[in-house]
């Protein structure tokens, strides 16, 4: 049964989320009219996609704020939107406003794991759920508000980058999660196939490879996979590195007792698929659970929504990643 409490969780009931995958509490949907927050966790965004993005939003009937600092950028760090505090502050007072209905991150790129340590949990914990949306560099946000919020989140686009602007596949995809979530329950793609075989009960979990592997035995991450359907993608990272990140994640006993891995798109990932694909075969197949590779999510057009932190059904045979419940309620 999925947990519906929305009182927030206890310091010691959070901790239980960190040995294994379990479900999570689902935020509401959302509904024409409800007010939404553009924010910077990350890298800064280009000024005219932020304008595209919120045109994107308004036009699903939204009421698009912006956070105080989301034109922000870091005084020595081109690659930040901002001081690590500054982004931090924005994400929470979002989180913790009532009347915000969901939190949409602009861009990924780099600084996610450095806000961590400037949130208030506590806090946090007491305000209600609400959708949190986007990928890559978001996955260090996607873990710690399982483990800390116990709260699901949406593994989506970026709003104000190009996996969201001009993308009329992606963001109906989005919009399909956040506002008719029974219709995104079933997910898969022309080319998804079994790198191994068989179907397995789990919750969804993961993102990004390298923040994963980034975040492993740190504060605000999961100590174990158990349990979990992992969905694991990459952008720019050949296939040396992506070997040393999954073998890091084998060596340090994480990935033992998860229930099956879904891998989606490794965009510029040298030297080609079809050595990234073997490289999954080989360090993953020996887990004896079934993976299922190209289901299109991560860095690519006309990318798919995954709620995470609901339970699912992997059909790796048959390439279907298929939800046992609305990623939102």
């Amino acid at each position: 049964m999925i947990e519906t409490r929305t009182d927030g969780l206890a310091a010691a009931g959070a901790a239980a989320y960190t040995r294994g995958v379990r479900p999570l509490v689902r935020p509401p949907r959302l509904r024409a009219g409800d007010r939404v927050r553009l924010v910077a966790p990350c890298s800064p965004v280009p000024a005219p996609r932020l304008r595209a993005a919120s045109e994107v939003l308004e036009a699903w009937g939204l009421r698009v704020e912006l956070a105080p600092h989301v034109r922000a950028r870091h005084p020595r760090l081109p690659y930040l939107a901002g001081e690590d505090a500054t982004r931090a502050a924005d994400l929470q007072q979002a989180w913790c406003d009532p009347g915000v209905a969901a939190v949409f991150c602009v861009r990924g790129g780099d600084g996610a794991h450095r806000t961590l340590e400037h949130l208030d949990f506590d806090a946090m914990r007491g305000a209600p759920p609400k959708a949190l949306v986007g990928f890559s560099d978001i996955t260090a946000l996607h873990e710690a508000f399982a483990v800390e919020l116990g709260v699901a989140t949406v593994h989506g686009p970026v709003v104000g980058t190009k996996y969201f602007v001009g993308d009329t596949v992606a963001q109906q995809a989005l919009r399909t999660a956040l506002f008719e979530p029974e219709h995104g329950t079933v997910l898969t793609s022309p080319g998804a196939h079994a790198l191994v075989p068989g179907r397995a009960r789990g919750v969804t979990f993961g993102g990004n490879l390298s923040l994963l592997n980034d975040g492993l035995a740190a504060p605000y991450s999961r100590l174990s996979a158990r349990g979990g359907l992992l969905i694991l993608e990459d952008v720019g990272e050949d296939v040396a590195r992506l070997d040393r990140m999954l073998t890091h994640l084998l060596r340090t006993g994480w990935l033992e007792g998860v229930a099956g891995i879904v891998l989606g798109t490794w965009t510029d990932c040298p030297p080609g698929l079809g050595v990234v694909a073997d490289l999954m075969r080989d360090r993953l197949a020996p887990l004896g659970v079934p993976v299922l590779w190209g289901l299109e999510f991560g860095h690519c057009a006309a990318q798919l929504t995954i709620p995470l932190g609901v339970p699912a059904v992997l059909d790796a045979e048959g390439g279907v990643l298929e939800l046992a419940v609305p990623g939102l309620a």
